[in-house]
């Protein structure tokens, strides 16, 4: 081991597991974080955005933007001194405490848990604008049966077809932005392809803009998901590049979509209540193209969402497994592997279950609800930069070492907190009761704080570990 390891690097085990191979350039990684971002997104929550924000979505992305932004910075800088363990808890973990990683990562639990539901619930959005007498729940139940059906047979990840489905999205979304501006010179919404009303105007207060940007907020959740891949790139060095694209080329991404959007549709008016709740993109894609954008752009938010639901329902089964591998859950459930599939059947299961409560939710709900784990990750990675770089490693002395360790991730953090002030009430209790669970939890697995707290580490490979799982194609996780 040379001086410059990272702890996590020194930790990891060096023989009796499997390798993952280094196979990925920087454009498959920020593919991969944009399909777990699902660009889409931004047409199924512009109707909420709206209302939140009176009429000024891609202010709420700009907001958002800069906020993730100095975050970001800080996910590069954590990851390119713990390469191997790339999520908020392992930093914490490494930096400050493994007690307090524990806790950021119980309640990371929330967004990863969450977001299978919030592609359930824009699946179900679709389907139920394309076919209004068939009932809602009966979406939600077929999606999860499939999703967790293809995931419990296999869970091998394929960036090839990431990449396929992104592209047919952002493409679509192209078609619908050329369209949206040939309908503005022809008069239609704001009447204007040039206007500064979608960040600012009359009505528009900072308030309710930061309201919205704490709702949108979730919407760059997969930047830091692309971290999970750092032993996979060809180079770690391009890990923070990566990360930084990522929230780039997305926040972009959202921010020409919201801004069209928002001159064609000046009021949230346009929009049924029910379509607001839920999504909006159909109803979108209905006004501005008729029934043929409505299903073509329906078909790219499905190929998006479809995408990033197989995504987060694997990524939080493995992460679950490697929980139980390392004695964090029950190693006995959450640990097992199928010796028939080769796969976590237990954790895929249990996820393809909290999936179908997507049936007595709205989209709106669970947004809030994920954003309250996001936030916890994202201060917490600022301040592990601190923690590490500053006090740690004691790089404070030096203008250029204050302003990147310590100015930097104070802005981050600030910024982050101006998030928290506008975070919905009833999502911040039930975080808080769920965070309380994981300090209740802690005590037990540590019998009050007497033993060590078992470290768990998302990016651990789970092939190798166990004797039924043979080295093959099927094995591979």
């Amino acid at each position: 081991m040379t001086t410059n390891e990272s702890p996590a690097a020194a930790a990891a085990p060096k023989t009796g597991t499997a390798n993952l191979a280094r196979t990925l350039g920087l454009w498959s990684i920020v593919g991969l974080g944009l399909g777990y971002m699902t660009p889409t997104v931004v047409f199924d929550t512009f109707g909420n955005v709206a209302v939140q924000t009176n009429n000024a979505v891609p202010a709420a992305y700009a907001v958002a933007l800069i906020v993730i932004g100095f975050t970001a910075i800080s996910y590069g800088k954590m990851v390119r001194v713990i390469p191997s363990a790339g999520s908020a808890y392992t930093y914490v973990r490494e930096s400050m405490h493994p007690g307090l990683g524990f806790l950021v990562g119980w309640t990371s639990l929330i967004d990863y848990l969450l977001l299978p539901m919030v592609n359930a619930l824009i699946l179900r959005s679709y389907m139920v604008a394309l076919f209004p007498d068939v009932p809602a729940w009966i979406w939600v139940v077929v999606f999860t049966a499939a999703v967790t059906g293809i995931i419990y047979v296999t869970m091998r990840g394929t960036s090839n077809a990431n990449m396929i489905l992104l592209v047919f999205s952002i493409a679509v979304m192209a078609v619908f932005v050329a369209m949206v501006v040939i309908q503005l010179i022809q008069g239609a919404g704001s009447g204007t392809v040039a206007s500064v009303e979608p960040f600012f105007h009359p009505d528009v207060e900072f308030g309710a803009v930061l309201a919205g940007a704490t709702i949108v907020c979730f919407s760059f959740i997969g930047f830091d998901a692309v971290t999970m891949y750092a032993e996979e790139a060809k180079s770690p060095k391009t890990m923070p590049r990566a990360i930084l694209l990522t929230v780039l080329v997305g926040g972009a991404i959202f921010l020409v979509a919201g801004y069209f959007t928002q001159l064609r549709f000046p009021s949230s008016d346009a929009f049924p209540p029910e379509a607001i709740a839920d999504s909006t993109l159909p109803e979108i894609g209905s006004q501005v193209g008729g029934i043929w954008l409505q299903s073509v752009l329906t078909a790219a938010g499905f190929a998006a969402t479809l995408a990033s639901w197989l995504a987060s329902h694997a990524s939080v089964a493995r992460m679950l497994l490697v929980m139980g591998r390392n004695g964090v859950l029950p190693k006995k459930l959450f640990g097992y592997i199928s010796p028939r599939t080769h796969t976590p059947a237990f954790t895929v299961v249990l996820v393809g279950l909290v999936s179908l409560t997507a049936i007595a939710f709205t989209l709106e709900q669970i947004v809030d609800y994920i954003n309250y784990g996001a936030l916890i990750a994202f201060t917490f990675v600022n301040i592990s930069v601190i923690a590490y770089f500053a006090i740690r490693r004691n790089r404070r002395h030096t203008p250029r070492d204050i302003f990147a360790y310590i100015v930097m991730p104070a802005i981050g953090m600030v910024l982050t907190g101006l998030l928290w002030v506008n975070l919905d009430s009833h999502a911040l209790v039930v975080g808080l009761i769920w965070t309380g669970l994981g300090v209740l939890y802690l005590l037990v697995l540590t019998r009050g704080f007497r033993r060590p707290v078992a470290s768990f580490d998302e990016n651990q490979p789970v092939t190798g570990f166990n004797k039924i799982v043979e080295p093959g194609p099927r094995s591979q996780i």
